[in-house]
């Protein structure tokens, strides 16, 4: 296994931060497991590195980063209420559902155009357009590090929450995710309870499921910059979860409010409308910023580095607890 020291991680972060590991290692198949697991156990500090979508990298980042490129997409099982599809972790997550929808198996494509890999997509538990991973993950096979052997996880056993999982509260280098196992529906319904989706009207009747892809793709390119273009890591704030009786108390003052009910007396408020009412859309500070169509998404103008993203979103956060006295959480991880 080729160890490298001193590596350049610029280009495998999408907010394009500069940002350098001491050592990396790269892994591509189940071969290097017995050699990775030595390197770890050498290693006080350890980071697992998917597509680079949702870290926030500092300029030095002293562990063994991990670069998942592994490849490989099968359908395991074809069963009467579901097809059961392996990916490995290193594959293009788009690219995955676009794969799957060619094959016919729908169920994943209202999570089109979500950047990154599909072994980073649980740990995230990634969602868009009415629709969670959680909702189609039959089980994540993984690496324990701590074990010295591969298990397989149950989705009851990931702990999924909202942009939540096990793998991001288990302590650092707990788990190298290798391959995801998913559920996808043969008798398919179309999810398009999302607003944005239902405004499309010709999505309206019977849409198939690559007319939703198209439109969720459509959708995310008028919204989201390309971070091929302008450094960014995608929504950069969840939206923050309240009890019913504060959003209430909050279209008081502000009638205008854009919230979602979840149940349970509860119901999330639009964090990119929090941010755009204080003030904050297509806001520069630096190097960085804010994006102009969509308040949620923070931008690397060029030469941003870890502290002025950190800084930025802190301030937004003040701005937001200031205003409503709401507080924000942010979705990527700080690596330091």
């Amino acid at each position: 296994m080729d160890r490298q020291r001193n590596v350049d991680l610029s280009s495998f972060n999408t907010l394009g931060l500069d940002s350098r590991a001491r050592d990396l290692v790269v892994y591509d198949n189940v071969t290097q497991l017995s050699a990775l697991q030595a390197l770890v156990e050498q290693n006080e500090r350890v980071f697992v590195l998917g597509g680079g979508s949702n870290v926030v990298l500092a300029e030095h980042v002293d562990a063994l980063v991990i670069k998942v490129e592994s490849k490989g997409i099968r359908l395991l099982q074809e069963r009467d209420d579901v097809y059961v599809v392996e990916a490995q972790a290193g594959e293009c997550w788009h690219d995955f559902v676009q794969h799957c929808l060619n094959q016919g198996w729908p169920g994943l494509e209202n999570l089109a155009l979500i950047p990154g890999t599909v072994g980073a997509a649980p740990v995230q538990n990634i969602g868009a357009y009415g629709l969670e991973l959680e909702q189609r993950v039959h089980s994540v096979l993984a690496w324990s590090f701590k074990e010295g052997k591969k298990v397989e996880l149950s989705a009851a056993e990931c702990g999924f929450a909202y942009r939540d999982s096990r793998f991001k509260h288990d302590p650092a280098g707990s788990w190298l995710i290798l391959a995801v196992r998913f559920a996808l529906p043969r008798q398919w319904t179309p999810v398009l309870a999302y607003p944005d989706l239902n405004k499309q009207a010709h999505l309206a009747g019977e849409p198939d499921p690559q007319r939703i892809f198209d439109a969720v793709c459509k959708i995310r390119r008028q919204k989201l910059p390309d971070p091929h273009v302008l450094g960014n890591a995608g929504s950069f704030f969840k939206n923050p979860v309240v009890q019913i009786e504060q959003r209430d108390a909050l279209k008081q003052q502000w009638p205008n409010l854009v919230s979602y009910d979840v149940g349970q007396g509860q119901c999330k408020l639009a964090a990119g409308w929090l941010i755009d009412q204080c003030g904050w859309k297509g806001k520069r500070d630096g190097a960085v910023g804010v994006h102009d169509r969509q308040a949620l998404v923070l931008v690397n103008h060029g030469g941003g580095t870890a502290h002025d993203i950190e800084h930025l979103a802190q301030t937004i956060r003040g701005s937001v607890r200031e205003r409503f006295g709401v507080e924000l959480e942010q979705e990527p991880v700080m690596v330091n």
